[in-house]
C-alpha cells in the first residue's frame, strides 16, 4: 500500500482555493504523539484543546471544531475511532464525542508500516506540511505537534518534490527593490541582501503561481507574520492588521501595530503589483479576524 500517495489524497473540502486543513492537522497531531508513544490513544476528550488551538491558528479564520476531522478522518483509510462500548465512531457530534469516550488513533495497518520502516513517517509528515502549508511555518508546526523531524531527511524529500521556480525569489527582490514592502528594511552583508524573502500572497500549496504578481519582498518577521493571517494586504494596497495581534512593547507597537493602513514599498514602476485574485484569497483563507482600524495621528 502507498501510504504517501493515500495520505495526498485525503477527501477534503475543495472550492475556489478554500483552504481545510483539519485533517492534515489532525494527522500531524497524531503523528507527534505515534512519536512520542507507538501505543498512544487520542480520547476526544483530552485533546480536543490542542487540536482547537491548532485549527485556530493554523487553519482557516472561519471557525470550526476538531470533531468534523476526528470522525470524518475515519473514511481515508488511515484513522479508527473507538467508545466506550466499542468499535466505531459515534459521529461528529460533540457531545457524542465527549460523553462515549470516543478514541482516535492511527489505522492498524498505517501504524503497522510506521514501526516497520520509521521513516515513512517522516515522509509522510514532510507530504502534509508541503501539501497543505507554506515553508515558513513548517518548523512552527512540528514544535506545535510534537514532531521531531530529521533534516537529512527533509532534506531528501524536498529534492524530490516538484521544484518551484528558482527565478521567483529574484524577480519579486527586483521588483521591490530589495526593501520590505511592509516596513522598507533592506539590510545587506556587503553586497548579498540579508533578512528579506519572497513570500508567496496565495500559498504555493494552494496553487499560488510563481509569479511577480504573486510575491511580495518581506522580511522575515513580517513574512512570517503575513504567513500566520496577523498581517494583510487591501485593496488598495495598504497593510491590514488583524484585531487578534496584541502587542504592547515599543518594538511591537512600532514594527507591527505601526503599520496598519500604510501603503506598501513598491513595487517600481513597471513591476506587476499583487494580483486581486491572490489579495482575495490570503484575505479569505489567512487573514485572521476583522482588521483594526486606522487611528488618525
Amino acid at each position: 500500500m502507498d501510504w504517501l500517495e493515500r495520505i495526498a489524497k485525503l477527501r477534503q473540502w475543495t472550492k475556489n482555493g478554500t483552504r481545510a486543513p483539519h485533517k492534515p492537522l489532525l494527522l500531524l497531531y497524531a503523528l507527534g504523539r505515534f512519536q512520542e508513544d507507538a501505543d498512544s490513544e487520542l480520547r476526544y476528550s483530552a485533546v480536543e484543546g490542542d487540536l482547537q488551538r491548532l485549527l485556530t491558528e493554523y487553519g482557516p479564520p472561519n471557525k470550526t471544531t476538531p470533531a468534523y476531522p476526528f470522525h470524518h478522518l475515519i473514511s481515508d483509510g488511515v484513522w479508527e475511532v473507538r467508545t466506550d462500548h466499542g468499535s466505531g465512531s459515534p459521529g461528529s457530534g460533540l457531545r457524542n464525542l465527549r460523553e462515549l469516550g470516543a478514541t482516535g488513533r492511527l489505522a492498524p495497518d498505517l501504524r503497522d508500516a510506521l514501526r516497520r520502516e520509521p521513516v515513512l513517517l517522516h515522509r509522510i509528515a514532510r507530504s502534509l506540511l508541503e501539501l497543505h502549508f507554506p515553508p515558513s511555518l513548517h518548523s512552527e508546526l512540528c514544535e506545535a505537534v510534537g514532531l521531531d523531524l530529521e533534516s537529512a531527511e527533509t532534506e531528501r524529500l524536498s529534492a524530490a518534490r516538484r521544484q518551484r521556480d528558482r527565478r521567483m525569489s529574484e524577480l519579486v527582490l527586483t521588483a521591490y527593490e530589495y526593501q520590505c514592502a511592509f516596513c522598507g528594511y533592506d539590510g545587506r552583508i556587503g553586497a548579498v541582501p540579508v533578512g528579506l524573502e519572497a513570500a508567496h500572497v496565495r500559498w504555493w500549496a494552494f496553487d499560488g503561481p510563481d509569479d511577480v504578481d504573486n510575491g511580495l519582498c518581506l522580511c522575515s518577521l513580517h513574512h512570517k507574520l503575513f504567513d500566520k493571517g496577523v498581517l494583510g494586504v487591501d485593496d488598495g494596497h495598504r497593510i491590514l492588521l488583524s484585531q487578534r495581534f496584541v502587542g504592547h512593547s515599543p518594538a511591537a507597537r512600532d514594527h507591527v501595530i505601526a503599520l496598519a493602513g500604510r501603503p506598501l514599498v513598491g513595487p517600481q514602476p513597471g513591476a506587476l503589483p499583487v494580483a486581486a485574485d491572490h489579495r482575495s484569497w490570503h484575505m479569505h483563507q489567512v487573514f485572521h479576524c476583522d482588521p483594526r482600524p486606522v487611528v488618525p495621528t
